[in-house]
């Protein structure tokens, strides 16, 4: 209860409970955010409600599971990075359903002339194929894939290319001694200047390149994906990594990758160079439509011109034309900068902490964390930025397209030029519509499922509560509906989530204690010993 006897001002002053509760909450690592589930145990019949963690991977929404799933893609990185063995990765057998769909697929394709006419479709099954567990579809690309010259360009060096070895393993080096070492790398890639930068801001704004800042931040993962390529055939073999993506105070987003074995420093700057990404898409430069003077939408017919009524091209007559015009330019070319940083990292050491803790550093954080600066420069800077990426195109499906008097890909009615729901719009991504970390197949030969569950096993059998492996059906999982009177407020469920996790941790406290215990002894019987 508040002293009404304290003055107003003293009282305003101090914490408010709850806001205490929530610091307590994240100090012991409790998920403020917490998802009742209804578990049903199906061999007891109880029912009851259990908080799972929501799994925020940002500060802004959930510090202790952004903590937690930081902590997890640690674990990982460190995990794959100095591997000393081929991971072996087995697919998964097929079951009797999913054989039995693929058998009645093939039915359905030998019928297919006699099912058209009958009116059956083969969609619904492909989309259950699917839903059973399996990848793709069975007739493979569905739409024949747009070829282009695969000639390098004029103006990018050419790349020695190997022979590919079947290993994801790099070179090792044995020293005078005997001892083997397995080096890896840690690499930074950046993209090019638009402008002369001081303190994170253009120092002219007006002469700042933000069209090609944009564009290039739209298509960074298509980039990185390049990168990989030229990687794999210059080294040789399947190279493996684990990389980030982050902001730099420009907010143009760079990569930071950790690579499973070692090339020359030289090699690696010449691979960046010689990187880059051609995108052909149809010219967005030239405004048609803007303002209050937009593409009116008919049904059946799609988005037509205002003024003439004709019916604009769509995306795939649009990519008809530009192959069509032998003289035709991508609309982009983006490439990596000149800084390319290799660093050399050996397993165990502190470096390796250290290259580890970096990329993992602004993973809790997103890519326009800083958007709200004190700085009005910073803030300018941000506005001309968001402002180009607003009306730039972030894919085939981007209504943006109209702009330029083009039918976007799968157009329909009430698309808006500059109110583009995609991804890349956001000023949380600033262009950036890609994954921020970037794990290859081979890494650890574990997925993010796997290390958690390793994570879960250790902390259970810390706690001696292992003696069974789990039933994975024993337990039926539900969500709860909105409103449900059996779930209690997030006040009380905080609490007791903050009290057991207070019980683990005197447990945890009291086990390690005898361990000490037993080792002190074991040393001091030692001693006596000899």
């Amino acid at each position: 209860m508040t002293d009404r006897s304290t003055p107003r001002a003293l009282r305003m002053a101090q914490p408010l409970a709850r806001n205490v509760m929530e610091e307590v909450a994240k100090q012991h690592g409790v998920c403020i955010r917490p998802i009742p589930l209804k578990r049903l145990d199906i061999h007891t019949g109880q029912t009851e409600i259990i908080d799972v963690p929501c799994g925020a991977t940002l500060d802004s929404t959930c510090p202790p599971c952004a903590k937690r799933n930081r902590q997890l893609r640690m674990a990982q990185c460190r995990e794959g990075w100095h591997l000393d063995h081929e991971p072996t990765i087995t697919p998964n057998e097929p079951n009797d359903e999913q054989r039995w769909l693929i058998e009645f697929r093939a039915d359905m394709q030998a019928q297919r002339d006699q099912a058209e006419r009958l009116g059956q479709d083969t969609t619904d099954l492909d989309a259950e194929i699917n839903a059973a567990g399996m990848r793709g579809n069975v007739l493979g690309r569905a739409t024949p894939k747009r070829t282009r010259s695969t000639r390098r360009r004029q103006d990018a060096p050419d790349l020695p290319k190997r022979k590919m070895v079947n290993t994801t393993l790099g070179r090792t080096f044995t020293s005078s001694d005997g001892k083997v070492y397995r080096p890896s790398l840690f690499v930074t890639l950046t993209l090019p200047s638009y402008g002369k930068i001081k303190d994170g801001v253009p120092v002219d704004p007006d002469t700042y390149d933000y069209t090609r800042a944009a564009r290039d931040a739209l298509h960074f993962s298509k980039l990185v994906d390049r990168f990989v390529q030229n990687l794999r055939r210059v080294a040789g073999y399947d190279v493996q990594y684990f990389a980030t993506v982050e902001p730099q105070r420009r907010l143009a987003p760079h990569l930071h990758i950790a690579i499973r074995g070692t090339l020359p420093r030289a090699d690696v700057k010449q691979i960046a160079a010689a990187t880059y990404h051609q995108v052909w898409w149809p010219s967005a430069d030239q405004v048609v439509f803007e303002g209050d003077h937009l593409p009116v939408w008919e049904n059946g017919v799609g988005y037509l011109n205002p003024d003439t009524g004709e019916v604009l091209p769509t995306w795939y007559e649009a990519l008809d034309q530009l192959d069509a015009d032998p003289a035709a330019e991508p609309l982009h070319v983006v490439r990596f900068g000149d800084q390319v940083n290799v660093q050399g990292v050996l397993a165990g050491t502190p470096d390796a902490d250290q290259c580890i803790r970096y990329l993992s550093k602004y993973l809790t954080k997103s890519l326009g964390e800083g958007l709200d600066s004190d700085d009005p420069t910073q803030r300018e800077h941000t506005a001309r930025l968001l402002e180009a990426l607003r009306f730039e195109p972030c894919s085939p499906t981007c209504a943006n397209w109209l702009r330029c008097g083009i039918q976007p890909k799968g157009a329909k009615p009430g698309m808006v030029p500059g109110r583009c729901r995609g991804k890349a719009h956001k000023p949380d991504h600033l262009g950036y519509a890609g994954r921020r970390v970037l794990v290859s197949r081979k890494w650890s030969n574990k997925t993010l499922a796997e290390h958690r569950q390793d994570r879960r096993t250790w902390v259970l059998e810390a706690l001696g509560q292992t003696d069974q492996p789990p039933d994975p059906h024993r337990y039926v999982w539900k969500p709860v509906p909105a409103g449900d009177a059996n779930v209690p407020s997030l006040a009380v469920r905080l609490l007791r989530a903050v009290a057991e996790r207070q019980r683990w941790r005197a447990h945890m406290a009291q086990l390690q204690a005898q361990a000490d215990s037993q080792d002190l002894s074991a040393t001091e019987h030692t001693g006596r010993a000899a």
